[in-house]
Order: C-alpha cells, then sequence, then structure tokens
C-alpha cells in the first residue's frame, strides 16, 4: 500500500471510532522516518486506548504493517507506527499542552526559510 492509501485507510478507522479533531500532517520533507503524521483526539483514556486498539487490529486484518504501538498502558497519548504513517491518538489536554501540529507547522515555516 502507498501513503496515500494508508492514510485513507487510517482516517476512515478513527472517523470509525468517532475520533475527534483529526488532523493530517505531511511531514516527508522534514523527516525520514515517516511520510504522514495522524493526529486525533478521543474523549476518554478509555476511547483512546480503544481507538488505537482497533486501527492495530484492523491494520493487521488488511496486512498492514504496524511497528509499534506506545503509550498504551496511560492512554492519554497512544502513538501507533504504521511505517509510512504514525497515529497519535491523544486526550484533549494532552494535544493542548504538547500541541504537535504547531510543532511540526513550525518545523515546515522554519524549514521554507532555510531554502
Amino acid at each position: 500500500m502507498t501513503s496515500p492509501d494508508i492514510k485513507a485507510f487510517v482516517i476512515d478507522k478513527l472517523e470509525g471510532m468517532k475520533a475527534n479533531h483529526i488532523e493530517s500532517l505531511d511531514v516527508s520533507k522534514l523527516t525520514s522516518i515517516t511520510d504522514t503524521m495522524i493526529i486525533a483526539s478521543g474523549t476518554s483514556t478509555r476511547h483512546v486506548k480503544s481507538i488505537a486498539n482497533y486501527l492495530v487490529e484492523e491494520a493487521k486484518a488488511a496486512g498492514m504493517s504496524v511497528l509499534g504501538v506506545e503509550g498504551q498502558d496511560g492512554s492519554e497519548w497512544v502513538l501507533v507506527d504504521m511505517t509510512d504513517v504514525i497515529v497519535h491518538v491523544m486526550l484533549p489536554q494532552s494535544r493542548e499542552f504538547y500541541q504537535l501540529e504547531k510543532l511540526w507547522d513550525a518545523k515546515l515555516v522554519n524549514q521554507a526559510h532555510e531554502n
């Protein structure tokens, strides 16, 4: 599967689990570890964990590679590494605190100024 296919698959699964505020960031020009980061919010730690578990189960059932899952213990922020796509499922307060969208947006702006 290509990165756009994986991205579409992930977004479909997140929407199916009622994840909130799904945002996709193209980071292919910023890092070699992944092409896309997808950030979504869950309503509770149970919801965050359920979203991540469902995504992993569905990806594996579809024959996709899941390199790792981090953060399931506390479930305030669960990261699912699918190689070309990294998914962050977070509680709203964790998402607000870490502001990943702004962090990566700032990197894009800085890179544009360097070129």
